[in-house]
């Protein structure tokens, strides 16, 4: 299975005030695993950005000179998310913003679901956590993700937290990325699954009673008497 882990960044909060994506960061796991293949561009949004978005990705107008308009990579991003799952941490947002990018550049297919699954996250980690805080910065620390990285928000190092965030909420994941201790794996490369371990068990060992010890030793006199007895024969 592919999936397409997804974050982008703005120059504010609402299409409906002019705002444009200017970053787009993403991360492939195929079978739950890390590839190591992302997507990752900067935009010229021909805007300027917001003083409150800016304060939280830090990327500033001057930053952005020279970057491409995102009609002149419209195609090679969706054709790296072609026929995959998108995962999106709030993808209601993140989606509204590609589809208005490319309801603006008037192609002829601009919804995203035309192009891909999309998986919402956030939705999925609040039935999985009602009452709680749900933002990624909240499920790292709850799922132990290391985001001590992250100084400021940005696409691709969003995403690539997020994918581990992903793998450890929906679980059965043994290594997060490319590059975990050698230990985790087989000689031969595969992934061998690590299991928890449980110090809080407590195995409650019944022994049988008078009864089932007789019912156990007439069940082997029969056994016997149609030949050896493997069980006799171990015990001797």
């Amino acid at each position: 299975m592919r999936q397409i882990v997804l974050d982008t960044e703005t120059t504010g909060l609402s299409t409906a005030q002019g705002h444009r994506v200017i970053e787009i960061g993403c991360v492939e796991l195929v079978n739950r695993r890390l590839t190591g293949r992302e997507y990752h561009r900067f935009l010229d949004p021909e805007r300027n950005i917001d003083e409150g978005a800016e304060r939280v990705h830090g990327i500033s107008r001057a930053d952005l000179e020279g970057q491409p308009l995102f009609s002149h990579v419209a195609e090679e991003f969706l054709e790296f998310i072609k026929d995959g799952e998108l995962v999106i941490h709030n993808a209601e947002f993140d989606v509204g913003f590609l589809e208005h990018e490319l309801k603006l550049m008037d192609h002829p297919r601009p919804s995203i679901t035309d192009h891909a699954m999309v998986l919402d996250t956030l939705k999925l980690a609040r039935e999985m956590h009602p009452g709680q805080r749900n933002s990624l910065d909240a499920l790292c620390k709850r799922y132990e993700v290391d985001a001590s990285g992250r100084d400021v928000h940005g696409a691709l190092i969003d995403a690539e937290l997020l994918a581990r965030v992903y793998l450890a909420m929906t679980g059965g994941q043994a290594a997060l990325s490319l590059d975990e201790d050698e230990d985790e794996f087989g000689g031969n490369g595969e992934e061998v699954v690590v299991r928890p371990r449980r110090n809080d068990l407590n195995l409650v060992v019944v022994s049988p009673g008078e009864e089932e010890e007789k019912a156990h030793e007439a069940l082997l006199d029969k056994m016997q008497e149609k030949g050896a007895c493997l069980f006799r024969d171990l015990a001797d």
